[in-house]
């Protein structure tokens, strides 16, 4: 299996676990948290089985109605990850003020605690996987699948926190810590929506990359100048586009085989997928 997948298929598979184990608990001591925390988890096992088919479709090559590939496919299912984070921090908010207004209270007891204590450890073990095989391959589902991770964390921190408190006596314990975990996943979903509309939408990338692949150009021998340096984002990574400077006095091959070794080192760099290279003389063409 690929090592893309594995992160997504653990996912699936713990989710799956902890949700039953949540529920089955919840349902067993009547602890209406515990039941939404497990429900909770079920959602991170439908963001993952997207993700999955998300990155499937993103790493198929190039066809004749995709001719730059479907890396765009990677942003567009992390989008839709991200808006399902919103979906979650506001049932989480919504459940919180729920119980403020009902004065629900519960009694917990230590099988309870344990369950979350659980859940809190295996997702912050699911988050780290996730993101780490994520920034390794650049790869935004992942990332975006590892916050939901953390999202569903924080969620169980919050019932934590809820349930140490009403069994010290504060009814609201449980909802206050709710609607500040609603808070972080709705900014963590806000920030994997923002980046990957920039994404989706073409943006360039920022001025320090820019210079960097300018650089890069510039390092190869018989490179004398760089201009109309173009960038954007296809998906997470980028297509550039370039004009190189060659000496007058070079023959056609020579400046053909510049131009190789500029598109070569460019799409060396992790952040460029493809690069268009564009041969001007110096002092002669522009």
């Amino acid at each position: 299996m690929e090592e893309v997948y594995r992160p997504l298929i653990a996912s699936i598979l713990g989710n799956v676990l902890l949700a039953i184990l949540k529920v089955f608990v919840g349902f067993l001591y009547s602890s209406l948290a515990l039941i939404s925390d497990g429900i909770h988890s079920l959602s991170d096992v439908a963001t993952s089985i997207v993700g999955y088919f998300g990155v499937k479709i993103a790493s198929k090559p190039a066809d004749k109605t995709h001719p730059f590939g479907h890396s765009r496919f990677e942003s567009l299912f992390a989008f839709f990850i991200g808006i399902l984070l919103f979906l979650v921090a506001y049932e989480i908010a919504r459940d919180a003020l729920k119980r403020i207004f009902s004065g629900h209270v519960i009694e917990v007891n230590s099988v309870m605690l344990a369950v979350v204590v659980i859940s809190i450890v295996s997702k912050e073990a699911m988050t780290q996987y996730a993101l780490r095989v994520g920034k390794k391959l650049n790869n935004q589902i992942l990332v975006a699948d590892a916050y939901h991770h953390r999202s569903d964390a924080l969620s169980s921190v919050a019932v934590l926190i809820g349930l140490l408190l009403q069994r010290l006596g504060f009814t609201y314990g449980d909802a206050l810590a709710g609607l500040v975990v609603a808070l972080l996943v709705g900014k963590a979903a806000a920030e994997i929506v923002f980046k990957n509309v920039n994404y989706l939408t073409g943006t360039s990338p920022p001025f320090e990359l820019c210079e960097k692949i300018k650089e890069t150009a510039l390092s190869v021998e018989g490179v004398v100048g760089v201009h109309d340096l173009r960038a954007h984002y296809v998906g997470p990574k980028l297509h550039v586009e370039l004009h190189i400077e060659v000496p007058p006095h070079f023959t056609l091959k020579e400046a053909h085989d510049i131009s190789e070794e500029v598109k070569r080192k460019i799409e060396d760099l992790d952040e460029v997928e493809a690069a268009f290279v564009h041969v001007d003389i110096k002092g002669i063409t522009e």
